[in-house]
């Protein structure tokens, strides 16, 4: 089955976020500790919204 464009934009953002992932942990030893607590703050809500696209996806399958 080919792809949609939307399915291409769609998976190229998460290979952004993927990329984007990679260069925080590539920062994470130069951070103080203060900066690291507070990145992980900012990064839970992060969770929270790639869980609910997950459930999203999950559910319009079934």
């Amino acid at each position: 089955m080919p792809a949609t464009g939307e399915l291409i934009r769609s998976m190229n953002y998460v290979d952004d976020i993927s990329a984007t992932l990679r260069r925080i942990c590539i920062a994470i030893p130069s951070m103080t500790q203060e900066e690291r607590q507070r990145l992980a703050e900012h990064l839970r809500s992060a969770r929270q919204a790639i869980d609910s696209a997950l459930s999203d996806l999950e559910k319009a399958g079934k």
